[in-house]
């Protein structure tokens, strides 16, 4: 039987973060958690569950998920975020992935938790991430926010049954902070890589993320949440180009 290193980055998550330890504590042979100096109990409800904590400056999500991944002891990872918990269903496959490894990187069906409901459709189900992996084989890529797990070109990979649960947004308060913040981190994602947005960036894809969420997606199938998550996504799709616009134009 394989050992699995559990390992999750934080700031100032003492709501969620209890919830994600407890339901890994059947499959954890490590849990290793990097914290970005919280300012709440982040750090007294880790210590609580005894977990291997340590702080580092917050430096971007796909550098401090790397770096987090570096400092776990074993070799095959289940990396995930504090404001996720993996269900009844997913603790036993990842049992029994553990007695039986066969692959390099095992993808899940994340269900995300919208204003209070879980939902069915749009993007947000489902909602697939590659989270259980051999860190020999894959390492975190992406553009700040959006990090993913990048596997190596001859792994393995399969997907497997079970959820991984999100809890993604709280309250249409939170999703339009959360959907400023990031469409900012985004822009200055895309503007440190030299991406230049065109006349039109923004209202294409602003265009095309609603017509995804609502009707490729099946969006409409969630009734007045459905045509708010697409909202959202256009939304979104529309700041970041505008901020990412902002940014070459304050460079002039």
């Amino acid at each position: 039987m394989i050992k699995i290193s559990v390992v999750i980055i934080c700031f100032n998550e003492e709501k969620d973060i209890g919830r994600c330890l407890e339901s890994v504590q059947s499959v954890a042979d490590e849990v290793y958690v990097l914290d970005s100096f919280s300012t709440d109990r982040t750090e007294e409800i880790c210590r609580g569950f005894g977990v291997g904590f340590e702080q580092h400056v917050f430096d971007g999500y796909v550098s401090q998920k790397n770096r987090a991944t570096a400092r776990a002891t074993y070799d095959f990872i289940l990396s995930l975020d504090a404001d996720e918990a993996l269900s009844e269903g997913l603790k036993a496959q990842v049992g029994r992935i553990k007695s039986e490894w066969t692959h390099d990187g095992y993808i899940f069906n994340r269900r995300n938790n919208w204003c209070g409901r879980w939902m069915k459709h749009t993007t947000l189900y489902p909602d697939r991430k590659l989270r259980l992996f051999d860190r020999r084989k894959a390492h975190w890529s992406g553009l700040d926010p959006h990090d993913f797990v990048k596997p190596d070109p001859d792994a393995r990979i399969i997907r497997v049954k079970g959820d991984l649960l999100h809890w993604a947004i709280g309250s249409l308060e939170e999703q339009y902070r959360k959907t400023d913040q990031f469409a900012g981190i985004s822009a200055r994602s895309y503007h440190s890589r030299g991406i230049r947005p065109t006349r039109l960036s923004a209202t294409i894809h602003s265009v095309w993320r609603w017509f995804r969420e609502y009707c490729i997606r099946l969006g409409f199938l969630e009734g007045k949440s459905g045509w708010q998550i697409a909202r959202f996504s256009a939304l979104y799709a529309w700041k970041k180009y505008y901020y990412l616009r902002k940014l070459y134009e304050n460079r002039q």
